[in-house]
């Protein structure tokens, strides 16, 4: 009679108790087993004193309670674990066989279950469950991330909309949402799992209406060529409630990627226009050739040109002057997308505009090579025609490539190498004396890992010695000149060739 008093339930009770709240919270059995556990061994601990290790086990089959303390064997006690331990030699006064690392459980007497002492075990329970609750609700969540689910809307704050969904809520933050679309209270709403994350409070669920995923995956529920994998969207790029651009490729000859995402008299892409509260989207042809793809991007526009920066993934883009308007789009909405869409720098202009750059620029480089090499102006403007830009290419070109030019021959190739060379060595010669004037070494001038143009840029920033250069570590090398095109690796090869001398004639060193 005084365990059951104690207990204030039978054991069989505590089972059922289980049961029933594992089916209510659709948790699992042996989590809210172990909630009650732990509610157990904190009203133990309250009974018999913090400092014991109590521990309480739950049977799983007949419900019944094992209450205990545990005593760990040691060797040296430790002051704050005292209580928790027992000498070695003192243990094995109990039991010859116990050793170092072996832990001794004594039973103990059932709780008398308190007011105070029971409201603490609910509490516990309470707050167990809840955790197992949350841990559920984060993992089936987490695998969601990067789907599209439906879900009610419960209430709205502060202009986020908080979505239910059942067991779970979730929220959209207003620049998550559609500009001018608003909802209501018990609305349908339809939405993108872009982040999930595990807080204290419980899963934090955010949702999206403006990710570009989300038109993705609009249209992967919408065209069964993208769920079969038969096409493909490879971009998309959305200015949301206004206009998309979305990029395709069919990977089967027989499928027409476009007309595919189109579908009959429209219908496919008007099922995620409606959803999109309008959006306009257009659908374009991926290509692996970049200026038939920058083409096809940036749609109804007309293109006559395009000149491609690979090294700088920029982009020339050359239109009519009556397409300009239709290339750049409202508020430059259409070549600002196309942009996105290719991953490029887009930079439109006109034939006028640009012939009329065209046309500068022939003339800076006919003039740079008038003055340089102190030629004709028919000279010069050979070489602009046949792609020289500087004055390094002539003086370093084959010879054949330059008697190769209409006009030229081998004599005349020669004499304009050997004016470019002179003139590259009067300016190197002038750039030294200069750079002596500014108190810049002779090492540091010789230095030849270094393009002159950049090392007019040192004594600027107080680096006047091969010693300064070597002293610098690869960050404050980049933080003193961030225009320098290296990288961190090729920045620390070049300062490593800078303190070369350090261990010259030192072979451990080097």
């Amino acid at each position: 009679m005084a365990t059951a008093k104690a207990m204030s339930f039978g054991n069989g009770e505590m089972i059922q108790i289980a049961d029933a709240v594992a089916r209510e919270k659709n948790l699992d059995r042996d989590s809210v087993l172990d909630a009650m556990e732990q509610a157990i061994q904190t009203a133990g601990r309250r009974k018999y004193g913090l400092e014991h290790d109590i521990r309480a086990e739950i049977n799983r089959n007949t419900g019944e309670i094992q209450l205990y303390r545990q005593t760990h064997v040691v060797e040296e006690l430790d002051e704050e674990l005292a209580p928790q331990q027992i000498l070695v030699a003192d243990a094995k006064k109990k039991d010859a066989s116990l050793e170092v690392g072996a832990v001794i459980k004594d039973p103990l007497p059932p709780i008398d279950f308190g007011r105070i002492a029971a409201q603490t075990a609910k509490q516990v329970i309470v707050q167990k469950v809840r955790e197992a609750e949350r841990l559920r609700q984060y993992e089936e969540f987490k695998d969601k991330q990067g789907e599209i689910v439906n879900g009610t809307v419960k209430r709205i704050e502060y202009g986020n909309v908080i979505v239910d969904f059942g067991r779970t809520e979730a929220m959209i933050r207003k620049d998550e949402l559609i500009p001018r679309e608003s909802f209501r209270v018990g609305d349908r709403i339809r939405a993108y799992i872009y982040k999930v994350s595990e807080e204290n409070h419980g899963p934090q669920v955010l949702l999206s209406r403006t990710h570009p995923d989300f038109m993705r995956k609009l249209f992967a529920q919408e065209v069964p060529e993208i769920y079969d994998g038969l096409v493909e969207i490879v971009s998309v790029a959305r200015d949301p409630g206004s206009r998309a651009k979305i990029a395709v490729v069919s990977h089967d000859p027989t499928v027409n990627p476009v007309l595919s995402c189109v579908g009959v008299r429209g219908t496919r892409v008007q099922a995620v226009v409606t959803e999109l509260q309008g959006e306009r989207v257009d659908i374009v042809e991926y290509a692996e050739d970049p200026a038939t793809f920058i083409v096809n991007a940036l749609s109804s526009a007309e293109v006559t040109k395009v000149v491609l920066d690979e090294d700088n993934n920029r982009v020339e883009v050359v239109v009519p002057d009556d397409q300009l308007s239709l290339a750049i789009g409202r508020r430059g909405q259409n070549v600002r997308l196309a942009s996105q869409l290719i991953g490029w720098n887009i930079d439109i202009l006109t034939e006028d505009a640009e012939s009329e750059r065209r046309s500068e620029e022939f003339n800076r480089l006919s003039g740079m090579f008038i003055d340089a090499l102190n030629v004709e102006e028919v000279i010069a403007h050979l070489l602009v025609t046949e792609g020289f830009t500087s004055i390094d290419e002539v003086a370093y070109v084959p010879v054949e490539d330059l008697a190769s030019i209409e006009g030229f021959d081998a004599d005349v190739a020669e004499e304009l190498r050997g004016r470019a060379r002179d003139y590259l060595e009067a300016q190197t010669e002038e750039t030294h004396k200069k750079l002596q004037a500014m108190g810049v070494s002779d090492d540091l001038i010789n230095f030849e890992p270094l393009p002159l143009d950049f090392l007019k840029q040192l004594p600027l920033k107080g680096v006047k010695s091969l010693d300064d250069l070597a002293d610098l570590s690869a960050q404050e090398f980049m933080d003193l000149f961030p225009d320098m095109d290296l990288d961190e690796e090729q920045v620390n090869e070049l300062i490593m060739q800078a303190r070369a001398h350090w261990f010259d004639g030192d072979g451990d060193a080097a």
